[in-house]
């Protein structure tokens, strides 16, 4: 028994880099694929947004003497070959697959409407939206929310590297302490640093719960879905 019938899956970029630290880790998308398929194979209607910091993240362009738009458009574009990529992966395993784009890129995407993702998603495909919300100044997370809400997803899983969220960022500070569940407004008195605030905000006031777990551990994907408490619950 599933939990969560509609679910939107936010990957992070990086986290496709493995053990590289860029690029694209075959073996880190090969269990990605796995388990998303896994969960497909139980009913569950899946929309993924990856993140493009494994190629190129706008921000750091601007240092770096980047235009900001267009930094965000390149970023935009590597979010579109991640998209590709485990596009890819999940065909081999036998799921269907439809990449969408949130701009005009026929035929590497069909452009993004959410009553064609709706529809794909009650026909047992796998959906899969590239290329952030379409516009700069945007991050990732704010887009996995907006299609979160758009496409009433019960739920958004946010899978990074770490097993949730901390008063600090664990990988620096060996004392700070996991929360197995926390309100956005806590969120917003600790100064946590989740998500970006509008990402948060419109989470919020869309009453979107976010589960933020360990995706790297193989078998969590299926552990969240079947109501374990994996990670760290965001709620109202």
């Amino acid at each position: 028994m599933l939990k969560y019938k509609r679910i939107l899956l936010k990957l992070s970029g990086e986290s496709l880099a493995g053990e590289r630290g860029y690029g694209i880790d075959e073996n880190r998308l090969s269990v990605y694929s796995f388990q998303i398929a896994e969960i497909a194979s139980m009913g569950a209607e899946i929309a993924i947004v990856i993140g493009g910091g494994n190629i190129f993240r706008g921000l750091s362009g601007v240092t770096r003497g980047f235009d900001r738009q267009k930094g965000d458009q390149m970023g935009m574009l590597a979010t579109v070959i991640n998209s590709l990529a485990l596009s890819s992966a999940l065909a081999m395993q036998n799921v269907r697959v439809r990449v969408f784009t949130a701009t005009r890129m026929e035929p590497i995407g069909q452009y993004y409407s959410k009553e064609a993702a709706i529809e794909a998603l009650k026909n047992g495909e796998i959906v899969i939206v590239a290329g952030g919300t379409g516009n700069p100044f945007f991050t990732t997370d704010t887009a996995s929310v907006l299609r979160g809400v758009e496409l009433e997803t019960e739920v958004m899983l946010k899978g990074t590297r770490v097993d949730g969220i901390y008063t600090a960022d664990p990988e620096k500070d060996k004392s700070a302490m996991k929360f197995d569940e926390i309100t956005y407004d806590e969120i917003y008195r600790r100064g946590l640093k989740i998500m970006d605030l509008t990402a948060t905000a419109l989470a919020r006031d869309n009453r979107l719960p976010i589960i933020v777990f360990d995706m790297d551990f193989s078998g969590n994907l299926k552990k969240v879905l079947e109501g374990e408490k994996i990670g760290t619950l965001v709620h109202c």
